[in-house]
């Protein structure tokens, strides 16, 4: 069941909602990964680049275009010199201000930057794994970063990148390193102090490392660097029903821990500079004025 290849959406139900705790619980300790995904390149026959290459980023918007400002202003504000840069954003036409903010950006040539926006319905946006999936699938480039729209990709960060990748094969990567901002309010001057018809910029002294004691031990959700090779060949928890089923809401990432299964491994660290991320306290996922927003928002707060 788990494995068929589903190109049909259903709507977010009860059963979707058991499957995906099955996975967690259960068939994701005791299957094979291979019986859940097309085969993975052997690292002889994957590319490895030499010199500049293609990079693709791939994030997801729905009601964050004040964070998305920033990070799309950071490839204005710091454009790559070592790779070529593919923007993939996939967002939602209701979401106005983010469309505004799309709009805005894709008129503004960037040497070395190619902006590349796509629109979907907002069951498909709200499960990302579908449009990680789709760019996984289609993508032309060597690598691919699947990141988030509060993301920032700061001063030296896409060329570190590149020197860090030359002459790798490997399946997965992720920056040992991020600097954060605290855990910040809606109505925190960061956050309301925008404009998405603007290219913005960080206080660089606003933000700070994450667990300056600790560094980062596996490649989360927004932070996976794939190689091209293998994103090409098995797409983005593609067999897996439950994470390619339209949803009502935005949906809790457990398909990216599903990926990194398919991959069986964590990720490897790379020392990227410049990676920024901002710490928000709403997250989109829950909804509005709900219990379950509310309580979450007092964690989050917590941690402030």
């Amino acid at each position: 069941m788990l494995a068929m290849k589903i190109t049909k959406t259903y709507s977010a139900n009860w059963f979707n909602r058991f499957a995906i705790q099955a996975y967690r619980l259960f068939f994701g300790r005791i299957l094979p990964a291979s019986l859940l995904r097309d085969k993975i390149p052997p690292q002889t026959q994957r590319k490895a680049v030499n010199g500049k290459f293609n990079l693709e980023v791939v994030s997801h918007c729905w009601g964050y275009a004040n964070m998305l400002t920033y990070q799309l202003s950071s490839f204005v504000n710091y454009p790559p010199k070592k790779l070529h840069l593919t923007v993939t954003v996939f967002y939602a036409q209701e979401d106005t201000e983010t469309k505004a903010a799309l709009d805005f950006f894709g008129k503004i040539s960037v040497a070395n930057v190619t902006w590349d926006f796509h629109p979907l319905p907002k069951g498909k946006l709200f499960r990302r794994s579908i449009g990680r999936n789709m760019a996984a699938r289609s993508t032309t480039a060597d690598w691919v970063w699947f990141t988030d729209c509060d993301i920032i990709f700061h001063e030296n960060c896409l060329d570190s990148l590149a020197d860090s990748l030359q002459g790798e094969k490997g399946l997965l990567f992720f920056p040992e390193e991020e600097k954060v901002t605290r855990m910040l309010e809606d109505n925190d001057p960061m956050l309301i102090k925008y404009a998405k018809t603007q290219v913005m910029d960080i206080q660089a002294e606003q933000f700070s490392l994450y667990k300056r004691d600790k560094k980062r031990d596996k490649a989360r959700g927004p932070f996976q660097i794939v190689h091209g090779d293998v994103a090409r060949a098995i797409g983005y928890c593609e067999r897996l029903f439950m994470f390619q089923t339209e949803s009502d809401r935005w949906r809790k990432c457990y398909e990216d821990t599903a990926f990194r299964w398919l991959l069986g491994t964590n990720g490897k660290p790379k020392n990227i500079k410049g990676v920024f991320h901002i710490h928000h306290v709403t997250k989109g996922r829950y909804a509005e004025d709900s219990k379950l927003s509310e309580m979450r928002s007092k964690i989050r707060l917590s941690q402030k």
